[in-house]
């Protein structure tokens, strides 16, 4: 997959809660200029539609997300919505998407699977929301169980098993937060040289 310059390129950047996604991606698109959409942030805007009070950033931990997660479970075209939004956005190059299915849903963006133990994820968010390590590690538990459910019922497959549609995989748990910018720039930037 080459490219003729950086506007054509899309990229998405998945996996699974508190690996790093977000945080990644914010330091890619000030870079190279991306446009930064974040699929969670599509599903906050289809709660908010649906009469829940979204706010702030980990809205997804509170009562009223876990009661829209259930509406969601049971109606999977809040998902579908989300993903056909997304998949548009990757047509037009010079973004960049955090997302949890699109890897899987298209061929055409340059792909990041990114990777940690449940301990990790946990001690990031515990430090990142500034809750307690075991509060961090049932969340975590309980969003990997939840999303891999949702997933497999709308599209027959579970998250994150099978990572044969990803350009690059990379394993967070090894790397300084700095390395990890560093190697997802080198490799961008080695992808849009003809």
């Amino acid at each position: 997959m080459k490219f003729n310059n950086i506007q054509d390129i899309s990229v998405v950047i998945s996996g699974s809660a508190a690996v790093g996604k977000t945080t990644l991606a914010h330091a890619l698109a000030k870079e190279f200029g991306f446009k930064l959409y974040n699929g969670g942030d599509i599903l906050k805007e289809i709660a908010r539609q649906q009469g829940y009070r979204v706010s702030g950033n980990d809205w997804w931990d509170s009562e009223e997300a876990i009661g829209f997660m259930k509406e969601r479970k049971k109606n999977p075209l809040f998902d579908k919505q989300v993903d056909k939004k997304l998949l548009d956005i990757t047509t037009q190059g010079n973004v960049i998407i955090t997302s949890h299915t699109i890897p899987w849903l298209s061929c055409d963006p340059i792909t990041f699977w990114l990777s940690a133990s449940q301990q990790k994820r946990s001690e990031r968010m515990s430090k990142r929301d500034q809750i307690s390590l075991p509060d961090a590690l049932r969340i975590v538990k309980m969003r990997d169980r939840e999303n891999s459910k949702i997933y497999k019922k709308i599209y027959g497959s579970g998250f994150g098993e099978s990572l044969e549609v990803f350009d690059f995989m990379i394993n967070t748990e090894i790397l300084t937060l700095s390395s990890l910018v560093y190697l997802c720039k080198e490799i961008i930037k080695k992808m849009k040289v003809q």
